[in-house]
């Protein structure tokens, strides 16, 4: 069963790489950065053969709005959308967007970085790999550059 949209941050549908940057777009905006998170065919643990996104929706829409307020706050930029899949996402799929637009693209870039750290960070969303043994495994979000994992079998 397909669900619809929850608030526009959170959603089972498909993400749309170009509506998601026309939501940015705007005559006073000098350039948009675009950032999409994809799922990859192989993790530490492993080749991947999908990955489970669970989330607490009320939290984590709220943390996404904090995020998108704290970049309003930070940066000088026009727009910012947000959005994260959840549900069972096979390799290539799009799982996380981040769209900023501003006058100067130095701010856009500094903001879209900002926010999809804050997001892999602060948002109560979960995955799990899929292995393409069969194993799954709950991944961790980390500072960048770590990669803790737990295994479940």
């Amino acid at each position: 069963m397909r669900m619809k949209k929850r608030g526009g941050r959170i959603t089972e549908d498909t993400i749309d790489p170009a509506r998601v940057l026309s939501d940015v777009e705007g005559p006073t905006s000098g350039g948009a950065v675009l950032f999409l998170g994809t799922v990859r065919d192989n993790s530490e643990a492993g080749e991947v053969d999908l990955i489970s996104y669970e989330a607490y929706v009320p939290m984590a829409e709220k943390r996404m709005l904090e995020i998108e307020e704290e970049v309003r706050r930070l940066w000088p930029v026009d727009k910012v959308r947000l959005l994260h899949r959840i549900g069972k996402l096979r390799v290539g799929e799009i799982s996380v967007a981040v769209a900023v637009s501003s006058p100067h693209r130095g701010e856009a870039f500094e903001a879209c970085r900002h926010a999809i750290e804050r997001i892999k960070h602060d948002v109560p969303i979960w995955k799990k790999e899929r292995l393409a043994t069969g194993r799954e495994v709950w991944v961790e979000g980390q500072a960048m550059g770590s990669g803790r994992r737990t295994s479940s079998e």
